[in-house]
């Protein structure tokens, strides 16, 4: 039997020049699993994100948190779903350009060429835009000596691993369901937990809500409503206090060793904004039964698309995958007839 190795294709950090049927932007899961499925057609893919790794928001903001909607997994952690990507298209061995974003994409429908910010060049004749929402970064708090705890990690915006909060007194700043998803998470590893929100009525799910009031009924953590941050104490980056405040101006200190606030996200398209495509409130207009945008041999998926009745699941991106993959086929191939195939029948192609 073949063996075949499941390490992933070293990201080089040298400019490269590719030349490829499909060019994927976004290495998140939608753009993995645009990977797998171009492979089974035979068609040849580069991945190019900005990010450092792949993994997209899954290994960037969560992946330790656990993904209830993936078929066949009752419960996945974002990590293990990554790593189950790399795995599948491991056989299609897809070159990575990781750390850099395509600045240009120039050319139409089946000679297109992008450039990134690392000098690297690639030809493809088709494009897939996995991009979920662009890149994407924390909104910071307005506190004053806020970036030396940054520095320090006293304060961070995305958690890698529980554990590193092990024995910590942690202070969670928001109300939707990351703050709440946290709160919950951290239970039984952090020493004490505050939950910091201007309103007492927190936005989230109304099973984690229930979950949050059950926890701070039995004291495992304290909510800390109606109040928003108003300052941070502490020296050469250790935190000491987290000091929060009432429209009215009461200040409350809590000592605290952490912070994590969770604002939400700032989203940016970047460059892509500038390539002519029909844009609907910082998402790529699509057709449904394609995934193609109004340029001709431009796909988006994933959470970047946007169409009458669209869900943003990561379920609905890998199906996307599969659609768009299928339409790139004769853009590729214009003279070779595709007979849909069950993979049960095909497997994986050599």
């Amino acid at each position: 039997m073949t063996q075949i190795d499941l390490a992933p294709p070293a990201s080089s950090t040298q400019p490269r020049t590719i030349d490829t049927d499909v060019a994927i932007i976004g290495a998140g899961p939608a753009g993995l699993f645009a990977a797998f499925e171009l492979g089974m057609l035979r068609l040849r893919a580069v991945l190019i994100d900005a990010l450092q790794e792949v993994g997209g928001q899954c290994a960037a903001l969560y992946p330790e948190k656990p993904i209830y909607d993936i078929p066949a997994h009752p419960a996945i952690s974002g990590g293990d779903l990554i790593t189950a990507l790399e795995r599948q298209i491991a056989p299609f061995d897809v070159p990575r350009l990781l750390s850099r974003r395509v600045e240009t994409l120039t050319g139409t429908q089946g000679d297109f060429t992008l450039t990134t910010s690392a000098g690297d060049t690639v030809c493809a004749r088709a494009v897939v835009l996995a991009a979920g929402a662009g890149a994407f970064g924390p909104n910071r708090p307005p506190l004053d000596g806020l970036e030396a705890f940054e520095a320090s990690g006293a304060v961070q915006y995305y958690v890698r691993r529980r554990e590193d909060f092990r024995g910590r007194s942690v202070v969670i700043a928001g109300g939707g369901d990351s703050a709440v998803d946290w709160a919950l998470a951290l239970r039984g590893i952090a020493a004490r937990i505050f939950v910091v929100h201007r309103r007492a009525k927190f936005r989230a799910a109304p099973e984690s809500l229930a979950q949050l009031e059950q926890a701070a009924a039995a004291g495992e953590v304290e909510l800390v409503v109606p109040y928003q941050l108003h300052g941070l104490q502490g020296a050469e980056g250790v935190l000491s206090v987290v000091e929060v405040a009432t429209l009215d101006g009461e200040i409350r200190r809590l000592e605290a060793d952490c912070l994590l606030p969770f604002f939400g996200l700032s989203m940016d398209l970047g460059p892509i904004a500038e390539w002519g495509l029909a844009l609907e409130r910082h998402h790529i207009t699509i057709d449904p039964s394609r995934c193609e945008t109004n340029v001709p041999g431009i796909f988006a998926i994933g959470d970047v698309a946007t169409y009458p009745g669209k869900l943003k699941l990561i379920l609905q991106g890998f199906s996307e995958a599969a659609m768009a993959a299928h339409a790139i086929h004769p853009i590729v191939h214009p003279d070779q007839a595709l007979h849909f195939e069950y993979s049960t029948s095909t497997g994986v192609p050599g």
